[in-house]
């Protein structure tokens, strides 16, 4: 009994090992997925790369940016196709001790803030809507446009809708609001979830009404809208954390674990070559949304249309490969 009590445990044990090997699979490229609809487009793209020019086999990780980037460093995950470095704690340390390795910049030029349709500011000949706040160009401009950007629930005052709650930026935006005295004139209004921002936006921007509140870049609602990001004083690390400045650029990794790039050198240099942009990952963001699409579908349509990115990418005979893959069903 003692012995066979003894072999199950041995099997236990191995079936772990075999778990927490990840993705020692030669053939495997596991990717971080920490939830939200821009990583998860570029793991399809990188994905369907991995799979029609290099026969690897793909499969994902989910969970939080803290877990996802601690799977990083085990080698659970070999990718993350978009590590904010800024929000990720332990994200120096990590690179430091040697657990994982930068391969290349996705995107550096997102930006958040806060934003307002550009036909407030423009107007739109098109849509019939005359300019509403010409003169409208810096947040501090705001103190001016109270009336305009009415509260429905307290007339006398305007409504500024804030970042998410519970998020980090959501206590630099309110702190920005009372800098620049707008505490006096507007309601800082903070939207119950993303869902709820954007159906804002989406609304009032449908209807050529006034709206002004915090968004970022890319999202399906920079990609969909024409929004303009009101100016800030220039960025300081202090003056930002205080709500004082305009906010910064966060660069966005593709980073991997450390002894990916010797399992895996060939993709790994597609990987180094890997670049897009905020305005290109919000027009997919946009095909998906329009569209109803798939990740999957929108990678696709997405190395269709920006066929040059496969030049850039890829060796020459593994663009082609792609090409032709892509031509299929």
């Amino acid at each position: 009994m003692k012995k066979k009590i003894l072999q199950l445990l041995g099997m236990v044990l191995f079936v772990g090992l075999l778990a927490g090997c990840g993705s020692n699979n030669e053939k495997t490229v596991v990717f971080s997925d920490a939830g939200w609809d821009s990583v998860k487009f570029h793991n399809a793209v990188a994905g369907l790369i991995a799979e029609k020019a290099y026969g690897l086999k793909v499969e994902t990780m989910n969970g939080s940016t803290p877990i996802m980037e601690a799977a990083l460093v085990r080698g659970d995950v070999d990718v993350n196709m978009e590590l904010w470095t800024d929000n990720v704690a332990t994200y120096q340390a990590d690179k430091a001790a040697g657990g994982i390795v930068d391969l290349g910049i996705n995107f550096d030029d997102n930006k958040q803030g806060l934003y307002v349709p550009r036909y407030v500011i423009e107007g739109d000949p098109q849509r019939g809507i005359a300019p509403m706040a010409p003169d409208l160009h810096k947040v501090s401009d705001l103190a001016r446009y109270s009336k305009l950007f009415v509260d429905e629930e307290n007339p006398s005052k305007g409504r500024i809708y804030g970042a998410i709650p519970g998020w980090a930026v959501d206590e630099v935006m309110f702190k920005k609001y009372k800098h620049y005295g707008l505490d006096k004139k507007y309601v800082y209004f903070r939207p119950g979830s993303e869902a709820t921002l954007s159906t804002a936006f989406v609304t009032a921007y449908e209807k050529g009404l006034p709206i002004v509140g915090y968004n970022w870049e890319p999202t399906w609602i920079s990609g969909k809208l024409d929004l303009v990001l009101l100016e800030d004083a220039p960025y300081n690390q202090a003056g930002f954390e205080a709500g004082e400045t305009a906010a910064p650029s966060v660069v966005v990794m593709v980073s991997a674990n450390s002894r990916f790039p010797k399992r895996q050198p060939e993709f790994t240099e597609f990987l180094k070559k890997y670049h897009t942009s905020s305005a290109l990952t919000a027009e997919a963001l946009a095909y998906i949304a329009d569209n109803k699409a798939t990740y999957d579908q929108a990678a696709r349509w997405f190395l269709q249309k920006h066929d040059n990115l496969l030049t850039q990418w890829l060796p020459p005979d593994k663009a082609q490969t792609m090409r032709a893959a892509l031509k299929e069903q």
